[in-house]
């Protein structure tokens, strides 16, 4: 746990455009949102990627990139989040890393306390690894 905590700490400060293994992907990826780096979150994501978030689907990395992605950036930059719990499996060209969270903080003047699931799919192309899906669930904290 505690080198999960590191790479994540770490990749905050000098994330890597492609990372070696689907865990620094999805983790560069969320340093280029605290980054406010949309160019370097987008090119983590593969063109026919498909966000799911709260009922909601971003058909693709230009429909994010083109909507949702700014306010990800606003939200990532005003709290702070927390990995809990992590896993990481890879089965040939894909893998699957999941993550349980917690995210303290203030967005658009209101406080900021929930838990929240994401699971992220990543596909190997070439020697990159690239999230094809990812789907976040939050929920009030009690």
């Amino acid at each position: 746990m505690r080198h999960l905590i590191s790479l994540l700490a770490l990749s905050t400060f000098s994330a890597p455009l492609f990372a070696a293994t689907p865990t620094e992907t999805v983790a560069a990826f969320h340093a280029a949102l605290l980054d406010a780096n949309p160019g370097k979150a987008s090119a983590l994501l593969a063109p026919d990627i498909q966000i799911y978030e709260s009922g909601y689907v971003e058909h693709s990395r230009d429909e994010y990139s083109g909507h949702h992605i700014k306010g990800d950036i606003e939200f990532a930059k005003t709290t702070k989040n927390q990995v809990l719990k992590h896993s990481e499996r890879i089965e040939g060209n894909l893998a699957v890393v999941m993550q349980e969270t917690e995210t303290t903080g203030q967005y658009k003047g209101n406080n900021v306390h929930h838990f929240g699931t994401e699971t992220a799919i990543l596909e190997k192309q070439g020697d990159q690894w690239m999230i094809v899906h990812i789907h976040w669930s939050s929920r009030k904290s009690k």
